[in-house]
């Protein structure tokens, strides 16, 4: 679709009802937020637009209740630990639509903030039904979505209320695609991809979009050893699909083709056991014993990809290169990122990650905080690599909802 995100910063919202979409789906524990980083870095949003004198409303989702009410799933809590960090009332409406949230709404002041029940407490949310967008939107006028993470899926809170109201992306949002579009829309040259992970199969759709759009693809991960299997390696026990073989011989066949230089392993840690601590060697990609697997990437590997990232300027990250939730098999993930943060820090290469597992193994390697951009929304993030179009994004360029359709 063409067109550009409207950003509501700098758009009149005193005296106007804002209903913001975002992703507070926190950790929670006996009816309290665990760790509230996620609504921290939602506050200050929430805040500008309450100083701006809008009433703000805020609609998401928690966990999946499958379209019915679960009180395990409220986002009571969240009204409660968003109030303490904002240091300013709260209100709470226990449903998100019908006559307890046209009150809550239609009770609040200017600068005034109120966060709705669970979207997805009604089957509507996750069927995208229109009608049950129409019911969100009658407390409103304006709309934002500020929550990237759940731009992937064409929700009611997330693809229908951008059709009826005035429709706007958050900073959040905002700043998210920024970072993706300059790391994979128009980088600064070289750039390179770190692709991880344990399978070539939950990947192929990212590794076939990166290729041709990349100067260098480092290969890790289990997914290494399917690579290094369809060079004709032996790879012991490690942990390879067979059945992704030719899928891995095209994906080399395409960097050669595209110019794009392919990173592989050319030494493994391996062990015989899968635990912490387990007694382990490094190894050449050709002598990898019959009785062991590979957990990770050697030191000669991780010198080859640090040299390669000191000739670069971009790096887009997804997933680690070894099995790093254990020590030692860690190593290379750490000293990569690292190595990465390093450069950052020095202005010669812009870092853009993102994944589940890739931001707790940055987090745990300390170079968490040094990369340029850090995304924790993990399916968007993904289909984003894959290039595909992300409903709730698509539709914020769309041109604004006539009146007539927002009356409809």
């Amino acid at each position: 679709m063409s067109g550009a995100l409207r950003p509501i910063a700098g758009v009149d919202v005193a005296g106007k009802t804002v209903l913001i979409r975002a992703d507070v789906n926190v950790p929670m524990k006996d009816g309290r937020v665990t760790d509230a980083t996620r609504l921290e870095r939602f506050a200050p949003t929430v805040a500008d637009l309450a100083d701006r004198g809008a009433k703000v409303v805020i609609l998401s989702h928690l966990g999946r209740p499958n379209g019915e009410v679960n009180r395990a799933f409220s986002l009571r809590p969240v009204a409660d630990a968003l109030a303490e960090i904002l240091k300013r009332p709260v209100r709470f409406a226990d449903d998100c639509v019908g006559p307890e949230a046209e009150t809550v709404a239609g009770e609040l002041k200017d600068g005034q903030i109120a966060v709705f029940e669970n979207v997805r407490f009604h089957p509507g949310e996750e069927a995208n039904d229109r009608n049950f967008a129409l019911r969100l939107s009658v407390v409103g006028d304006l709309y934002v979505n500020d929550a990237f993470s759940c731009a992937h899926r064409a929700h009611a809170s997330t693809y229908q209320l951008a059709t009826i109201l005035p429709a706007y992306a958050g900073p959040s949002l905002m700043a998210e695609v920024g970072a993706l579009e300059a790391a994979l829309t128009t980088p600064k040259r070289p750039v390179a991809a770190l692709v991880g992970g344990a399978k070539v199969s939950s990947k192929i759709g990212v590794l076939e979009f990166l290729v041709p759009k990349m100067d260098h693809l480092v290969i890790g991960g289990g997914m290494a050893n399917t690579f290094l299997a369809a060079q004709g390696h032996d790879v012991g026990k490690s942990l390879y699909e067979p059945d992704a073989l030719e899928t891995a011989k095209k994906v080399m066949g395409m960097a050669e083709e595209a110019g794009c230089q392919l990173h592989l392993p050319v030494d493994l840690v391996v062990a015989r056991e899968f635990k912490a601590n387990a007694a382990n060697e490094t190894v050449g990609v050709d002598a990898i014993p019959a009785d062991a697997m590979a957990l990770d990437v050697g030191p000669k590997t991780i010198a080859a990809i640090t040299a390669a990232l000191e000739t670069c300027r971009t790096l887009l990250w997804n997933g680690p290169l070894g099995a790093f939730e254990i020590t030692p098999f860690d190593a290379a993930t750490n000293a990569v990122a690292l190595a990465a943060a390093r450069l950052t820090k020095a202005g010669t290469l812009v870092t853009v990650a993102g994944g589940g597992d890739t931001v707790a193994a940055l987090n745990a390697s300390g170079a968490a905080d040094d990369f340029t951009y850090l995304s924790t929304a993990g399916g968007a993030f993904l289909e984003w690599l894959e290039g595909r179009e992300l409903p709730g994004i698509e539709i914020l360029k769309a041109p604004p909802a006539a009146p007539e359709q927002r009356a409809s």
